[in-house]
């Protein structure tokens, strides 16, 4: 992997002397965020290892902080009460984790979210009985794999999403648990549903310039209803190519934020995007279709870099969380059938799962 050198030298240390006089690290700036914020998401390429670190360590921040929430993408509401009594209760069990993660998503394997629990019940087994408890809120609700057919269409997506469209029923859940209470809450969710005031382009042969302009998801409906109120954080991560979309990925503007965090020993740090130096970087990504001049901070509100991409690792898979006893139900509600079969096997559905945690092979095509 060759890292690209899009900057003068000029440019380059005129960057790094701005992150040096504004310089936080990525715990320092996500809890500053919500002097002035009520919803702050994080946007995630999934399953890399140090992002969820991250959100570990945040924990304690975040409550110090007065933020008692984490929302997490991957989980059901339909297991709200569960979870509630589980993060609160004297015992830490770790089947009654694997168990409300796969009732979510029956693929999603991976000991870093599942320690999320953990890390949310060890420190609230550290405040007074009478202190208020951290809380994690699931997002989604359950799906119906196993009424998937080869092709998805309006009439069948209605037999699996029965609660709807997933991040108008997210949205209304925030609405509803966070800013209608008066709450506040980090939430850590895929890429695509964090976008808030950013549009996300569709290619669309029949509109004008060839794109249309997709507003619809999580953080674009949040930021709909409370602008003032919701924030949005990139972590580290590739794009997709504008030209050859997810079979080939780009370094974030040019490589131009790697170049510059290239010159630091301490790579950790969280920053503004909007009205800085940093976010006024060219982006040339998928995400620049059909805008003409681009810019990185016209995606979000913030950035956070933690490590350059050579050093990014998967999650560990649970060996645990597939059983023979749950084989089936696992084999009948995989998720996207028709992005990718159903395993025949359990060999093959560690396969197809250990395949997603290679963070090396996804990032192999980056330039």
């Amino acid at each position: 992997m060759s890292l690209p050198a899009p900057l003068s030298s000029e440019a380059v240390a005129h960057l790094r002397a701005y992150l040096t006089a504004h310089w936080q690290t990525p715990e320092q700036y996500i809890v500053g965020v919500f002097k002035t914020r009520d919803v702050l998401l994080l946007a995630e390429d999934h399953c890399i290892r140090h992002n969820l670190d991250l959100v570990h360590a945040l924990i304690p921040w975040l409550y110090r902080a007065g933020v008692y929430n984490l929302g997490m993408e991957f989980g059901a509401s339909e297991d709200q009460a569960v979870l509630d009594q589980f993060v609160t209760g004297e015992r830490y069990d770790e089947d009654i984790a694997r168990r409300l993660m796969f009732n979510y998503n029956v693929g999603w394997a991976f000991k870093e979210y599942l320690d999320v629990y953990r890390t949310v019940w060890a420190f609230n087994r550290t405040l007074a009985d009478s202190a208020r408890k951290f809380r994690i809120l699931n997002l989604s609700y359950k799906y119906d794999w196993a009424k998937a057919p080869p092709v998805r269409t309006p009439e069948n997506a209605r037999q699996i999403y029965l609660h709807g469209p997933v991040d108008a029923y997210r949205a209304e859940l925030v609405r509803r648990e966070i800013l209608d209470k008066n709450e506040k809450i980090l939430i850590l969710t895929g890429t695509p549903h964090a976008f808030t005031f950013y549009r996300i382009p569709i290619y669309d042969f029949n509109a004008d310039n060839f794109v249309r302009f997709e507003d619809r998801n999580l953080g674009q409906r949040l930021y709909q209803q409370a602008p003032d109120r919701v924030y949005c954080i990139l972590l580290h991560q590739a794009f997709e190519s504008k030209w050859q979309g997810g079979v080939e990925r780009v370094f974030p503007a040019q490589g131009a934020i790697d170049q510059v965090m290239a010159g630091f020993t301490d790579k950790r740090v969280g920053f503004n995007l909007r009205g800085t130096p940093l976010g006024d970087l060219i982006e040339d990504s998928y995400y620049a279709s059909g805008y003409g001049d681009f810019r990185l901070g016209q995606l979000a509100d913030g950035y956070v870099y933690e490590r350059p991409f050579a050093e990014f690792e998967g999650c560990t898979l649970d060996e645990a969380f597939l059983t023979e006893a749950n084989w089936s139900e696992a084999q009948r509600q995989f998720p996207d059938p028709d992005w990718h079969r159903r395993p025949a096997t359990m060999a093959e559905y560690w396969a197809q799962i250990r395949k997603y945690a290679d963070i090396p092979l996804r990032y192999q095509a980056l330039r």
